[in-house]
């Protein structure tokens, strides 16, 4: 399986991207797919996630009402609309899948940077 992110960039305070991660070499009809970060000196944290099969998703709580997360089965992709951005949301920002609903990730991408500038 692979995970390939793109998306991201540089950009002022107050803008918006819109990350996308394409997956392949596997079809995902369960589990969840989620977006994670992690900012220089700081630890990977979540993000955002949603399941393949459902419209359930969930979010950190210093990304709800900013950031939207969305998936198209039938481009076996997952998406990460960033609205209204902040200095600390610079990270990179990395997306996975995982075959259930709990515990650890199985995939993990390379990551694509962000950096918000103010």
């Amino acid at each position: 399986v692979q995970l390939v992110e793109s998306g991201g960039g540089l950009v002022q305070a107050g803008d918006s991207l819109r990350l996308s991660c394409a997956a392949s070499g596997r079809t995902f009809s369960s589990g969840n797919m989620g977006w994670f970060r992690q900012a220089p000196g700081k630890e990977r944290e979540f993000v955002a996630a949603i399941r393949w099969n459902g419209i359930s998703s969930s979010y950190a709580d210093f990304v709800k009402g900013r950031f939207t997360i969305s998936r198209d089965n039938a481009k076996n992709s997952v998406y990460l609309q960033m609205n209204s951005l902040k200095p600390e949301d610079t990270a990179v920002y990395y997306c996975a899948a995982r075959e259930s609903y709990v515990g650890l990730y199985d995939y993990w991408g390379q990551g694509t940077q962000v950096t918000v500038s103010s």
